[in-house]
Formats: structure tokens, sequence, C-alpha cells
């Protein structure tokens, strides 16, 4: 089979369509580098979707836990140091169990026995945690002259927050965001090896090559093209939180600019 054929058969195997087989016998390199790219649709399905929707809760977080009223404060300091405080493995295999759970209950809840939907529920939670817990100090770094700047304007309120409290949260905290954003792409690595299961072996990139290296017994093929993939997907998220932030910080001399620099975190 020509590598052409190849990734007409198996380019977009992870989503239900081409080769439903996976390759049997001799397992040729660009099968590998076809399949596990494949597969990593699923890793960055499940990043954007629980960054996007993560972000919003972590803003709100943030706020609710820089409140001074205790009722809202203290819910949301709590969901922090749940999920900041518990592995993320042991989060899916615990959600897992739970949606099977409420699967007997009722029907309804089906769909979250699924990777696609139960694990992105998982990801959405866990980032949304440690994302707050950047914004939240961000928030308390917010210079005391801007507040006051906007109170000479008259701003306050949410008219306060919206156009100078958010803004300048976001560009102080932008940085170490972006770093949390990294992260949360290769902990979707993590997704098909707790207990959502991969239906009709439509599994993510780490997946397959798990698989062969399960067949050639040659574990330095596969795994290194899984760290190719994810180096530039991370050279992707890179330059675009760098497009945001430039954005956020365009105000500002570029000497005075806040840079972006990849800081990898090795113990989460």
């Amino acid at each position: 089979m020509s590598c052409a054929q190849t990734v007409q058969d198996y380019a977009l195997r992870s989503l239900g369509i081409g080769e439903r087989l996976l390759p049997r016998g001799e397992i040729t390199l660009c099968e590998q580098v076809v399949l596990i790219g494949s597969g990593l649709i699923w890793n960055v399905y499940f990043g954007l979707v629980a960054l996007v929707t993560g972000f919003f809760l972590a803003t709100a977080l943030a706020v609710a836990k820089a409140d001074a009223r205790a009722w809202l404060r203290k819910p949301a300091e709590w969901f922090v140091f749940l999920f900041r405080g518990s592995p993320l493995f042991i989060q899916f295999f615990l959600a897992y169990f739970g949606f099977l759970s409420l699967k007997q209950v009722s029907p309804v809840f089906d769909p979250l026995t699924s990777a696609a939907l139960g694990a992105a529920v998982v990801l959405f939670f866990n980032t949304a945690a440690y994302s707050a817990e950047i914004f939240h100090g961000a928030l308390r770094s917010v210079p005391r002259g801007d507040l006051e700047a906007a109170d000479a304007y008259g701003l306050s309120g949410f008219a306060r927050f919206r156009r100078v409290v958010w803004p300048t949260m976001l560009r102080l905290g932008w940085p170490a965001y972006t770093n949390e954003a990294i992260f949360l792409f290769h902990a979707t690595t993590l997704v098909f090896f707790s207990g959502f299961p991969a239906r009709q072996q439509r599994g993510d990139a780490l997946y397959y090559a798990s698989y062969f290296a399960d067949r050639t017994f040659n574990p330095f093929v596969p795994y290194p093209i899984v760290a190719l993939y994810f180096i530039l997907l991370t050279l992707a998220i890179i330059a675009g939180m760098g497009v945001v932030n430039r954005h956020l910080n365009r105000h500002l001399p570029k000497d005075a600019r806040a840079t972006m620099r990849r800081r990898p975190q090795f113990i989460r």
C-alpha cells in the first residue's frame, strides 16, 4: 500500500471515516504517522472544548474567590481545592463510574459515559480550577491606580469590571494561562487510559501509539512520533496565545509588554 493510499484510508479513521480495521502484519512508518496524527484530532477536540468553556467558569470562580461574601467565596475555594488537590487520572476514573451510575437512573445520562462528552466535562472542570487560581492571583494584582482611575471616570460595578478590571486581569495572567493551556492539551492523552473506553478502536494519538508499540514490540518509533506531534501542537498553542497576548498589551510600549515564555510544568 502506498503512503498516499494510507493517508486516504486512515487520516480520519479516529472519527469513524475510512478503513475500519487497523493495520496488521508488517506495519509501515507511514501508517504509524498517519494513524497517530488521526488520533491527535481527539486530543485537539478535548483541549479546545475544555479550554474555551473552562475560561468562562475560571473567570467566574476567580471573581467569586475575591468576593468578601463567604457564601460566594467558600464554594469557589472548595471547588478549586477539590480539582487542584486530586490527580486528574483519578478524576477521570471516578467521573466515569459516577456517570455509569447516573446512566442506571436515567438513559438521559448515557452520553456522559462516552469520552466525547464525559471526558470533556472532567477536563472542563479541571482546567477551570487551575485557571481560576491563575486569574485570582492576577485579579489581586490589578494596580490600585487603575481602580482609582476607573472611579474617577465614574465607572462602577459591572462597567468597571468589564472595562478595567477584567482586561487588566487577563493581561497579567495570560502568560501563566498559556502554560495551563499547554498542559491541558498534554493531559488529554490520559483520556483513553482512564475509565473512558475507546469505542471501535477510535482512540487518541497515544492510544494508536500504544497499539503500534504492542504490535511491533518497538516503542521507540510510535512514541517519538507522538512527542513530535505534541511539540508541533505546543508551538501552535504558543503562537495562538501569543496573538491574544499582543492584543491585550497593544496599548503598552513595546519594551513594557509582557513576553510569552514557555515554562514547562514537570509536576502538577
